[in-house]
């Protein structure tokens, strides 16, 4: 589900330094690590494993050796300090005052252009004089960062946003339910839940006439009810109790987007109602109010719906199904024996993989493999083999995912890569 306010900050239009540049860049660095440790140049030298007269390589393209030594000189992290090397702060003039450059942000989300969005909202963060903008231009770019699946890029800008000073209210609760979403993206599910408890505490002393403030109640339960869904597999010793707060908190927002789609005669929110339903029929089976194989049934059933998923428009209503797909290996791992596992699961992860294709939805994409690996350690005699399509997608995934990354090397590991030329080997055989 997408950001509110789509429907922060600075990678979008990074600009890369000359060679001269960088080598000043590394002599900065160099001389930071000297005053922070307290260091000769020929102690700063040795640490580096360099000679001290040829600290700096002439063509300003450090080895990766020593960035990792001045990163461990000044204990940073070594992205932060190969960031610093490469990236420059200087950007291009902005063309358009801030309004204009919303517009062409928010026109660019309509289309699906990403990268666009990114670009711009760097503009934006140039033509912003108040808090304000620069907090929304903060929230534009990390829209563009959860439409390309970058959540990691989209949490700095959404926190960067969050610590402007003065910004009025409404902007804030929508910062930080888009917040909440972003790290429950990313499967950090106890910041996700407490971002969205704020926002549900700080909108119980309104009376929500604002059509954000309903839409930021409504997201809140939706990602606080996910976020304890998702936390029935990964505390299972206390799987009833969360899916009881599962229950109720998605039951809310499954009321409330069915409200504000006849409210505001917007199909979308009836799409997010339809994720709901699908959720709160997962969490059915685990409190035993419906049997399995009834959910199972109710699930495949649904998918008839989208059996030629070309046919369908990208939208809410697509990644919708896309989602029911993904309760569906849920309940299948969760409650089937290993002899009726196989072939409900190949169906649900065969159809999430064709819907988060046709979406370019990373974080389906990200599920389908967790959950074809599930499948496959749970049946050893079942053959894998990837192709170069979907190592290119494990790959991606892998880089969008932290958390993932465990998981994508073991599918790595057990899978065999389908060469074009060579058949079936193993990856890097």
């Amino acid at each position: 589900m997408r950001c509110v306010g789509h429907v922060g900050l600075t990678k979008g239009l990074d600009i890369m330094r000359t060679a001269e540049d960088r080598r000043e860049r590394l002599a900065k660095f160099i001389d930071l690590a000297k005053v922070y440790r307290g260091w000769s140049r020929g102690e700063v030298a040795r640490a580096l494993g360099r000679d001290p007269g040829k600290l700096l390589p002439p063509s300003g393209n450090p080895k990766l050796d020593l960035l990792v030594g001045i990163a461990d000189a000044l204990d940073w992290s070594v992205g932060d300090v190969i960031d610093g090397v490469w990236t420059s702060e200087d950007v291009p003039l902005c063309d358009g005052d801030f309004s204009f450059l919303d517009a062409q942000a928010l026109a660019a989300h309509r289309s699906g252009d990403y990268r666009k969005m990114a670009d711009i909202s760097k503009q934006m963060t140039l033509a912003s004089k108040t808090p304000s903008e620069r907090a929304l231009a903060c929230n534009r770019c990390a829209g563009a960062y959860d439409g390309m699946g970058q959540y990691n890029k989209s949490l700095p800008c959404l926190q960067a946003a969050l610590s402007e000073r003065g910004i009025p209210a409404g902007l804030r609760l929508m910062l930080t339910v888009n917040l909440a979403n972003a790290h429950y993206a990313v499967w950090n599910l106890t910041e996700s839940r407490s971002a969205a408890r704020e926002v549900l505490e700080l909108l119980e002393s309104t009376t929500m006439t604002e059509r954000r403030e309903r839409v930021c109640h409504a997201f809140a339960h939706y990602v606080r009810g996910n976020s304890f869904r998702r936390l029935i597999c990964v505390e299972s010793d206390l799987a009833q109790t969360h899916a009881r707060r599962a229950h109720a908190d998605l039951s809310q927002a499954l009321r409330e987007y069915e409200d504000l789609a006849d409210t505001f005669a917007d199909d979308r929110y009836a799409a997010v109602a339809n994720t709901c339903r699908g959720g709160l029929l997962e969490i059915e089976a685990v409190l035993g109010h419906l049997s399995p194989n009834d959910v199972l049934q109710r699930l495949t059933v649904a998918l008839d719906r989208v059996v030629d998923v070309a046919a369908h428009a990208p939208g809410e209503w697509l990644e919708s199904w896309g989602w029911w797909c993904i309760f569906g290996c849920n309940v299948a791992l969760r409650h089937l024996g290993e002899e009726d596992i196989s072939l409900s699961m190949a169906i649900f992860t065969n159809k999430a993989m064709e819907i988060a294709d046709r979406l370019e939805n990373w974080s389906l994409r990200e599920r389908a493999f967790q959950m074809d690996l599930e499948r496959h350690e749970r049946l050893d005699n079942e053959p894998w083999v990837l192709d170069n399509e979907e190592v290119r997608i494990l790959a991606g995934t892998m880089g969008r995912f932290p958390n993932f990354r465990a998981a994508g090397w073991r599918i790595l590991q057990e899978a065999k890569f389908l060469d074009p030329q060579g058949g079936a080997q193993c990856l890097g055989a």
